[in-house]
């Protein structure tokens, strides 16, 4: 049977805040954040056909996102590559400075810029913002983003940055700004996205939680006259049976200590946000087997704060779920598994080639 669904994008991840294990809560010598593991997990997804890649940022944690961006971005042709920036931390003039740099750099050889861009309403390392004057920085800085980088003068009279500036030197492949990624889910969070993103991205959730967050930010995008694109970010575990799968779960989780686990959510950056909340909610109300509905496994939260919960089964109902959010409105996926590397093959094998994928 035809798919007559419009394709999907199909993004992988490169754990470059130290997210990598063989199991759950115990670090690894060689999944550590490096340069050259954190290359090979991009070249992994690269080879296997992913049509995009998120770099993640974050200050305490792993390597430079931005450096990262501008080396793999010689280092790979084909796979687009979505940087995590942290608005707290830039100077958005020479931000998309940098944008276009790297774009022009992933531009090798094909004449087409690779690089999307994943904004994060960051604080300054050593500084707490309140959510409402962080979130409206943040989107100062996607209008002052999309203006430069799409080759126009700027004349910005903001609360936050006040700017008069020509038109750069230096833009984009395309001549235009990059799509911008974004996601969370508080009040102040849903009024950024619906302002100034282009792709609102979603943490797992029961079916009818995503089909009620998509309907409130079509609702508030269209209040400012604009269009949303709609993305998921989950982790998977595909096996060839379900039993499988459910075992390579449980093996994940199978060395943890529940108060490593708690320590290591606790250390993240976004521990007490609304996005977390609900990852922890989620979690929380699943059945004693850790699953909130078919397929949707929470027990990743348990040693991660932030996306909490994995796509498990085997690839026939992997692929019904992603095309069930497709019909729901998604039309981009960010995957992971652990390790990386290895589950990024398994899902290349297994369920990549089934479905209609491309950029967005």
């Amino acid at each position: 049977m035809t798919d007559t669904r419009p394709p999907c994008e199909i993004s992988w991840f490169s754990a470059l805040c130290d997210d990598d294990y063989e199991f759950l809560g115990v670090p690894d010598a060689k999944l550590r954040s490096s340069w050259e593991h954190c290359r090979d997990i991009v070249v992994q997804a690269e080879t296997g056909g992913f049509d995009n890649v998120l770099l993640p940022s974050g200050y305490a944690l792993g390597i430079d996102t931005t450096a990262f961006a501008a080396a793999i971005a010689t280092a790979t042709s084909q796979i687009n590559l979505l940087m995590a920036v942290r608005i707290g931390e830039t100077w958005p003039p020479q931000l998309a400075r940098q944008i276009a740099t790297i774009d022009r750099m992933s531009a090798q050889g094909t004449g087409r810029g690779r690089l999307k861009v994943n904004i994060i309403s960051s604080d300054m390392p050593g500084e707490t913002m309140a959510s409402a004057p962080r979130y409206a920085r943040t989107v100062e800085a996607m209008q002052i983003l999309k203006t430069l980088l799409n080759g126009e003068a700027l004349d910005h009279d903001g609360e936050f940055w006040k700017l008069k500036l020509a038109p750069p030197s230096i833009g984009t492949v395309s001549g235009k700004a990059p799509l911008l990624y974004f996601g969370g889910l508080s009040e102040d969070a849903r009024e950024a996205a619906a302002r100034g993103c282009d792709v609102f991205l979603m943490w797992p959730d029961k079916k009818e939680n995503v089909a009620a967050i998509i309907a409130d930010m079509k609702d508030r995008a269209a209040k400012h006259g604009r269009a949303l694109r709609f993305g998921y970010r989950a982790h998977v575990i595909v096996r060839e049976t379900e039993a499988e799968a459910r075992i390579a779960a449980d093996r994940l989780l199978s060395k943890l200590d529940a108060a490593e686990g708690a320590a290591i959510r606790a250390k993240s950056l976004d521990s007490t946000s609304t996005g977390v909340a609900a990852q922890a909610a989620l979690r929380e109300n699943a059945a004693d087997d850790g699953y909130a509905e078919p397929n949707l496994w929470t027990g990743v939260g348990r040693a991660r704060s932030g996306c909490g919960a994995a796509i498990v089964g085997d690839p026939d109902q992997v692929l019904a779920k992603l095309n069930a959010y497709r019909d729901m409105g998604i039309e981009a996926f960010i995957l992971s598994g652990y390790p990386h590397a290895a589950e990024a093959d398994l899902f290349a094998r297994h369920v990549l080639p089934r479905i209609e994928h491309a950029p967005l």
